[in-house]
């Protein structure tokens, strides 16, 4: 069957989430396989290497296939640059300015060792824009006590290597679904019907 019409509002909305541009279109059983193919890809690479797959600061080439599954992976990264990373207490101690922290934010933030826990310090610092020190929160690593744990350690070797793997399929997988979605036909008989 030749490709109908260019779709972009259903290319779109399979992008924002994977299978809604052929739900849109009225393909409802091909959106459930859909959706349950890219996020259960998604989701198992997770599983299997852990949320430091996905990491846009570390792993940027992997990310860009990442993005493509849409939303998830930049939620997923942001969870993991905001609530698992932390800065070494040692590169705090040069935080000046707060151009300073913007750079160590960029670039010093990194996962827990086994034997460290992630808690956050108050440091002064120079704020020219407002002519005056000011007090920021930042996150920190900390040697762990008994009975504590890091946020989460970096999966070791060929696992975390897989579970990026997955990830990255998985953004693959749903830009072919983008493809197919921008420029399938709207299916008149299926709208409110279960029809692939």
């Amino acid at each position: 069957m030749p490709p109908g019409p260019l779709q972009p509002i259903a290319a779109v909305l399979a992008w924002l989430v994977p299978g809604a541009g052929h739900l849109f279109l009225g393909y409802t059983r091909r959106a459930i396989l859909i959706a349950g193919g890219v996020f259960g890809l998604f989701a198992g690479g997770l599983f299997v290497g852990g949320i430091d797959c996905v990491d846009k600061r570390e792993n940027f080439f992997w990310f860009l296939g990442q993005a493509l599954a849409g939303p998830v992976a930049f939620g997923t990264d942001y969870i993991h640059q905001n609530h698992f990373k932390a800065l070494d207490p040692a590169s705090v101690s040069n935080l000046r300015k707060t151009d300073d922290l913007v750079r160590a934010r960029r670039g010093s933030m990194r996962s827990a060792r086994p034997e460290e826990t992630r808690t956050t310090t108050q440091v002064e610092i120079d704020d020219p824009a407002a002519g005056r020190k000011v007090k920021v929160t930042v996150p920190v690593f900390r040697k762990a006590g008994p009975g504590e744990f890091p946020p989460n350690i970096s999966s070791l070797g060929r696992v975390n290597e897989l579970g990026t793997l997955f990830c990255t399929v998985a953004g693959f997988m749903n830009l072919i679904a983008v493809i197919d979605a921008g420029q399938l036909r709207r299916n008149r008989r299926a709208v409110g019907g279960i029809r692939a």
